[in-house]
């Protein structure tokens, strides 16, 4: 039997789960922290992920310890602590400020299809990571990132495409991440043995 499901997300213990949705073949690695946040299907990130306010797409690959969707304080304020708004922690007679949260919520990140987050990378609120994209490990992310190319460093600038201009924009038409589950054993093959150009000559792409 395989450890994936279509049907269940594979959640590993110690994790946190708020308001977040998940699609058929999903991991979350063990102590990960995942809160008002989409993963498409076949994504997973590993060990001690932290991921706020993300629509994550089909086939991403989150390394450990990495950060999508980093919550930001309060700068234009006398103070940028806490305290602020989540208020109730300090006063019995002080609520929470659910303005502030509400715009922290609405800042989403967005990671695209068949990307790569590597160890210990952030990625900022309301970036958004084009399909292809591959983060360098502990770069952070502060400006989208276009389809099919690497980044790295702090901030996260481009080192180099991952796939040439036109390989990458006949891989997005082509849309594999959308194929069935069927039709993506059927090409296992062909995934493992031919490079991007090969696979796209005899797949129609």
């Amino acid at each position: 039997m395989p450890r994936l499901s279509a049907d269940t997300p594979y959640i590993h213990p110690d994790c946190e789960i708020t308001e977040s949705q998940f699609g058929t073949y999903v991991e979350i690695g063990r102590g990960s922290r995942v809160a008002h946040t989409t993963f498409g299907d076949y994504s997973y990130c590993d060990r001690y992920a932290d991921i706020a306010n993300a629509q994550i797409g089909k086939f991403a690959n989150i390394a450990a310890f990495s950060r999508i969707g980093a919550t930001d304080h309060p700068l234009h304020t006398a103070a940028c602590h806490h305290f602020l708004y989540r208020s109730d922690d300090y006063w019995d007679d002080a609520g929470r400020d659910p303005a502030f949260f509400a715009h922290r919520q609405s800042r989403v990140a967005r990671i695209g299809h068949d990307t790569w987050i590597g160890a210990g990378a952030m990625v900022k609120p309301e970036v958004t990571l084009g399909d292809g994209a591959v983060v360098a490990s502990g770069a952070v992310v502060t400006k989208d990132v276009p389809p099919y190319t690497i980044v790295a460093g702090t901030p996260a600038k481009p080192l180099r495409e991952r796939q040439p201009r036109d390989i990458a924009e006949r891989l997005i038409a082509l849309a594999w991440w959308d194929w069935p589950h069927d039709q993506l054993r059927t090409a296992l093959e062909d995934f493992r043995s031919l490079n991007a150009a090969e696979f796209l000559e005899k797949h129609g792409g």
